[in-house]
């Protein structure tokens, strides 16, 4: 830790501590598939599938759609709308992330001719990719990233270590912890650490936790953690009404506006709470993220697919 930061320390054998989190590690983990490739593509597609999506639900869904676009130029080529259409039916969250994957593969076909950059600056460069997945695409495809610092992160080095519950702290703290050269392996490590044995209820002996013997809250019985953000329900929400718009759409091809309301939620009624106003809401948001046309030109509006 450099002089005057947080009030907090690693312990005194660094080196101890890492070598213990990545023999658990490797001596049994959750196999996810994309844990057993070092292929940028499609790392990046399951980082983006998990941004919303848990993962156990994500695996049949990254597999499925490596089987119909299995690489980036596939991807490219692709109808956008198939891919959105690919993204809602298997509920994964926000439509715009396929919209934004579909780009990002247009960007490495067509400006970095088929190679995918390796930093986390450059991949940043690509479409919809922000800092952290930039940063994990670069750490499990290349050997070549900082310490990922998610959810599961914070929690881990809050508890353990006493972090405080800030952000350059838990980013200082994860890249003096993290061994040079092993950002794949380590960040692997550090999340299924969050994610198995020191999850919101702490699973520490059941789990095998690596860290006890430095866990400051194994030795105090105190497992407070920072808040952790809830996912808002799906059922009901807003994400999922897009998600029926985008579903009918491709059924019908184009439809008015009531005729679409009505298909989309039962208790539709044109000047209702859930009427005209609050699809027109809805569809010019998927019209700026660019997934939806409006035609505004007759008497009333008609909504059809982006193609």
């Amino acid at each position: 830790m450099t002089a005057g930061a947080q009030e907090w320390a690693l312990p005194d054998d660094p080196a101890a501590v890492r070598e213990a989190l990545i023999g658990w590690y490797e001596d049994d983990h959750r196999d996810f598939p994309w844990r057993r490739t070092d292929d940028p593509y499609e790392i990046l597609v399951s980082e983006v599938m998990s941004q919303q999506t848990q993962l156990g639900r994500v695996v049949e869904a990254w597999e499925a759609f490596l089987e119909r676009w299995p690489t980036t130029a596939e991807l490219a080529d692709a109808d956008r709308a198939d891919v959105v259409g690919f993204w809602t039916d298997h509920s994964l969250g926000y439509n715009n992330r396929a919209k934004y994957l579909h780009e990002a593969a247009g960007q490495v076909q067509e400006e970095y001719d088929g190679d995918f950059p390796e930093t986390p600056e450059e991949l940043q460069e690509l479409m919809g990719v922000g800092p952290y997945t930039a940063n994990a695409v670069a750490s499990f495809a290349f050997n070549n990233g900082d310490a990922v610092v998610d959810t599961n992160v914070k929690r881990v080095l809050y508890r353990a270590f006493d972090v405080p519950d800030d952000d350059a702290a838990f980013e200082e703290a994860a890249n003096e912890l993290m061994p040079d050269g092993r950002s794949r392996v380590w960040n692997n490590a550090i999340m299924e650490l969050g994610g198995m044995a020191c999850e919101q209820t702490p699973h520490c002996d059941e789990a095998g936790c690596p860290w006890r013997e430095w866990c400051g809250a194994y030795a105090s019985g105190d497992f407070t953690a920072p808040d952790v953000p809830t996912q808002p329900s799906f059922e009901g929400s807003r994400r999922q009404f897009r998600g029926r718009v985008i579903g009918t759409l491709r059924e019908y091809d184009e439809l008015e506006i009531d005729p679409l309301g009505h298909r989309i939620r039962v208790d539709y009624t044109p000047d209702g709470e859930y009427g005209r106003e609050w699809l027109e809401g809805i569809l010019a948001d998927l019209e700026s993220d660019g997934l939806v046309e409006l035609d505004r030109d007759g008497d009333v509006p008609i909504a059809r697919l982006r193609r």
